[in-house]
């Protein structure tokens, strides 16, 4: 698809590794014209999908959405000039599947596999409030690796959001209904300006696009049980805008 839409799609692949364990990870940057792909003025957004292996539908999320971002498709019922107003201000970086080396566990058929390609849950491998963990704590399910940013994969997502600095990341998963925003590490969410105009966007969303249908609020309230290191609550104390989409 890159090759076809040189003109608005660039790819790039990272590779990093720890202790013998390698992973790459596959970033495709989108802007209307691609010359203008640095333009510090536009809005930046950063997509990341296929954290855990087994949720396969978040994946092609990503690519339904790179097909209609480079025209191949459609998007029903909206307004052509209204829609290309509002992408001549966007750069956005879709990361489709950050845990390739998860995904190919579960393409052999460990289709439960949430982890990484050595046993670590992607989301808990990040920095605020690592090591914590609750009562139904299931270290096969989540556990949190070595260190904080142990992994190849979570090593490459914080260098790629800090190297970007996006306005807003929207991070997709599967298994609810739900539109969640941080945090996920206890039960509130952040205080200020920043915060409010995210849980609008949040409720907007939900009212226009789900029928009312999803959750809505602090991942770590909503869905009944806290994420410690989860990979988005570092970004809200730097002030992004950092939402959490369960879909």
């Amino acid at each position: 698809m890159v090759k076809r839409h040189q003109d608005k799609l660039h790819i790039e692949t990272f590779t990093s590794s720890n202790k013998g364990y390698k992973a790459d990870l596959n970033v495709v940057t989108y802007c209307q014209n691609i010359s203008d792909i640095k333009d510090s003025s536009k809005l930046r957004i950063l997509l990341s999908f296929g954290q855990h292996a087994r949720e396969l539908i978040t994946s092609e999320v990503a690519l339904k959405m790179l097909y209609r971002l480079s025209e191949e498709q459609t998007l029903p019922k909206r307004n052509p000039v209204l829609l290309n107003r509002t992408l001549q201000n966007l750069i956005i970086k879709v990361v489709p599947i950050e845990n390739l080396n998860g995904r190919a566990k579960v393409e052999a058929g460990e289709i439960c596999e949430r982890r990484n390609g050595r046993g670590v849950d992607l989301n808990r491998n990040w920095s605020v409030d690592r090591g914590k963990k609750e009562k139904d704590y299931d270290p096969k399910e989540e556990n949190p690796g070595s260190g904080p940013f142990s992994e190849p994969e979570s090593q490459m997502m914080r260098k790629l959001s800090k190297s970007f600095n996006p306005h807003i990341w929207v991070n997709v998963y599967s298994g609810m209904e739900a539109l969640f925003m941080p945090y996920d590490h206890k039960n509130t969410t952040p205080s200020g300006e920043q915060s409010e105009k995210m849980k609008l966007m949040l409720e907007t969303l939900n009212h226009l696009h789900c029928d009312d249908r999803c959750a809505v609020g602090s991942g770590g309230k909503s869905v009944g049980y806290l994420a410690h290191a989860f990979d988005g609550d570092p970004f809200v104390v730097n002030s992004y805008i950092c939402l959490t989409f369960l879909l």
